[in-house]
């Protein structure tokens, strides 16, 4: 089992930067690929990006490509992911995941089996 804890999150402008962490403890960080995700308010859940456990691949949703970096460094057993040109619509309770799998990137939530409890990011215009 693996806890994660984000870290990060709060209130910006409408293209401010935030720099979100996800500290993991319990096993091993690098078992892991490990995901982004958030929730905005009445919406559902939804993928923002992906990494592998080596950090070779990377993945983003369409909404955030070439604005948002996810990163890690397996020494420090944290992923980060940071935050550029933000917008309103990203405002959401962003959550860090885990897939213990080790396989294929993925945008879907039932293929991680860790969560975290989530930072809310706050983007005013």
């Amino acid at each position: 089992q693996v806890q994660l804890v984000e870290s990060g999150g709060g209130l910006v402008q409408a293209g401010g930067s935030l720099r979100l962490s996800c500290a993991a403890s319990g096993r091993t960080f690098s078992n892991y690929n490990m995901g982004w995700f958030r929730q905005a308010p009445g919406k559902e859940r939804e993928f923002v990006a992906t990494i592998s456990w080596s950090s070779i691949s990377t993945y983003y949703a369409d909404s955030v490509k070439g604005r948002f970096t996810i990163s890690r460094v397996n020494v420090k057993n944290t992923m980060y992911l940071q935050m550029n040109s933000l917008k309103p619509e990203d405002t959401a309770v962003y959550y860090c995941a885990a897939d213990r799998s080790r396989a294929t990137l993925s945008r879907y939530e039932y293929e991680y089996d860790y969560w975290g409890q989530g930072t809310q990011v706050t983007v005013s215009s």
